[in-house]
């Protein structure tokens, strides 16, 4: 009946979530707006960082009058149960709403319904599924770690339009340009960890840190399966930051600060699968490779990543011993490529950020 303006609302929960990107792990990115019948926004608010007032008791704190009879949207199901706050759906029925709309049924299994069917019981109104897919997208890293228990993985690359990431010798400064380079610092500020392998560590020597203004350095994954890095590199700064060392030999020398995880061998190299359930095991939610094509190719191998983030640059390097993005694959027929589903196409300055979801 008010498919348009439920929309509308949705679209402001869903960016007003979005503010708190890289604050909420591993919690969900929540916004929450109330509204009278006239659509008249009386408040609104987010889960601002884990451990903080989940979204809709900050609407409700920010509110200026009684909210008896007023309607609340919220990307995401109102929780049910006491974690570190307690329960919203409580809250709203103590509050007297009249109508809750939510995008998606909450999967964790302590909510998965039990907060919509407390709010029905009630006598309240509830709208499930407004933009269900934005709000899908949105909430994607917490969905796969509530389902499938699984670290959420994206690989990004940087190349030029015939998909090389850098020169013979290894230069690759700069491909892309500033407004790219700006909008990789933000996907390292939203996601829980950044990984590397030894061979860029000792290539580029990279500090892996978020430059963005108000961001925070993500946790630094180096696979290094025979430690041939050294101790020295800035990767392994103390400057505060965790820093973890995926590797199949059992001795090192790095400093104290430094987590050193032993995996399998597989093939000769850290064997992936292992190594990120591993990371979740240690509270790790989500993971950005930015790595070379090798590292690249195992990771598709081994059906590991959710989706390619790719900045295209509009330059051709026209030599075929340049550095691809994918390195290894041999394929005879064009049926035998991995395939991805586009979710996006993005027009920066000069280039072009493209995202696709893999389909194992």
């Amino acid at each position: 009946m008010f498919e348009k303006e439920y929309k509308k609302l949705m679209r402001r929960c869903n960016a007003l979530a979005k503010k708190s990107e890289g604050h909420t792990s591993p919690n969900p990115l929540v916004g929450a707006v109330i509204f009278d019948d006239d659509f008249r926004i009386i408040s609104e608010g987010r889960h601002e960082y884990y451990g903080g007032n989940h979204a809709e008791r900050n609407a409700v704190l920010s509110a200026k009058e009684d909210l008896k009879g007023k309607s609340i949207i919220v990307n995401l199901e109102p929780c049910s149960h006491h974690g570190k706050t307690p329960p919203c759906a409580d809250m709203l029925i103590e509050k007297g709403f009249k109508r809750v709309i939510c995008g998606l049924v909450d999967p964790n299994p302590e909510v998965a319904g039990q907060g919509i069917e407390r709010l029905k019981k009630a006598g309240i109104e509830v709208i499930v599924g407004v933009l269900e897919d934005e709000c899908r997208e949105l909430n994607k890293i917490f969905l796969k770690n509530q389902i499938k228990k699984e670290v959420y993985i994206a690989i990004k690359t940087a190349t030029t339009l015939d998909g090389k990431i850098a020169t013979k010798t290894g230069n690759s400064k700069w491909i892309t340009d500033e407004k790219s380079r700006a909008q990789v610092q933000k996907l390292r500020n939203k996601y829980d960890a950044i990984l590397t392998s030894s061979k860029t560590v000792l290539a580029d020597n990279p500090s892996l840190t978020c430059r963005m203004r108000g961001g925070r350095n993500p946790v630094r994954v180096i696979v290094d399966t025979n430690l041939s890095t050294s101790p020295e590199a800035k990767v392994y700064n103390n400057d505060g930051t965790r820093v973890i060392v995926l590797t199949s030999k059992k001795n090192s020398n790095f400093p104290s600060h430094v987590e050193i995880v032993v995996c399998p061998s597989k093939n000769g190299h850290v064997d992936l699968k292992y190594a990120m359930q591993k990371l979740f095991e240690m509270k790790i939610r989500s993971v950005l490779v930015e790595a070379g094509g090798t590292l690249n190719k195992a990771f598709i191998e081994e059906q590991l990543p959710d989706e390619l983030i790719q900045f295209i640059a509009p330059k051709i390097l026209g030599d075929k011993a340049g550095i691809n993005c994918v390195e290894g694959f041999k394929r005879d027929e064009i049926s035998s490529c991995n395939n991805l589903t586009m979710v996006s196409t993005k027009i920066l300055k000069n280039d072009i950020m493209v995202v696709g979801k893999f389909k194992f």
